[in-house]
């Protein structure tokens, strides 16, 4: 499964908050065997977010949606989303039923807007918080605030899975320009991906679907390099 994740926010923009949604949803959907193949991020504009939303959905199987949602003037993600699929946005009485029956709100208190989801969409209840989120044919929009994206996205964990693969991980005392032969030949013997990231010393991680493959190919390298003894 191939999977694009659009995180939306001005503020993430200008580095005034830390894109952490994407890390932590990368790594969860990782954990399934799912691939995270694009991170996009965009300003709170309804035109900018259709037009990456449409390009992602005819792409990848899956696209998460992160942030702008809820009925302030900035949160634009549902409207865009709608804009996307051509429907309109309406209030979702089963988001309505659930905030009054089990989110202690009267219909009355309910702010314009909050359980407006597109037209056809599947709402995905706010367990944290209270805006809603959606799921359109898709596309899942989850909030941006941290803890509420990750209690709705274990809501919905399980429509996204992969087949699982398995890793190994050396840590190398030479330079990484040193390792590019033996990574070349790594790669032409083992049905294995490799990558490695340069610090203090060098830490190659090996990737595979076969764990079997995967060790074989850590032993392989680990005989050929000089390892860092913990």
């Amino acid at each position: 499964m191939r999977v694009a994740l659009v995180t939306v926010g001005d503020e993430l923009l200008s580095g005034r908050t830390t894109n952490t949604n994407a890390a932590w949803l990368g790594e969860r959907l990782h954990e399934r065997g799912v691939r995270v193949e694009r991170v996009i991020v965009v300003p709170d504009r309804v035109a900018d977010i259709a037009a990456v939303v449409n390009v992602a959905r005819a792409r990848y199987d899956a696209v998460i949606v992160t942030g702008g949602i809820g009925p302030t003037h900035d949160d634009v993600t549902m409207e865009a989303v709608a804009a996307a699929f051509g429907r309109e946005l309406a209030t979702d009485e089963r988001v309505v039923e659930r905030l009054t029956e089990e989110g202690g709100y009267a219909r009355e208190d309910l702010v314009e807007g909050t359980a407006d989801i597109p037209v056809g969409a599947r709402p995905l209840f706010n367990e944290v918080g209270v805006a809603p989120g959606a799921v359109v044919e898709s596309v899942y929009v989850l909030p941006g605030v941290p803890d509420e994206m990750r209690g709705m996205f274990e809501s919905v964990a399980d429509e996204f899975d992969g087949e699982r693969r398995h890793a190994e991980r050396l840590v190398v005392d030479e330079p990484e320009s040193a390792l590019l032969d033996r990574f070349e030949t790594l790669r032409e013997r083992f049905e294995v991906s490799v990558g490695s990231y340069p610090g203090e010393f060098v830490t190659v991680r090996i990737e595979g679907d076969d764990r079997e493959e995967v060790k074989r190919a850590a032993a392989w390298l680990g005989d050929r390099s000089t390892l860092v003894k913990r």
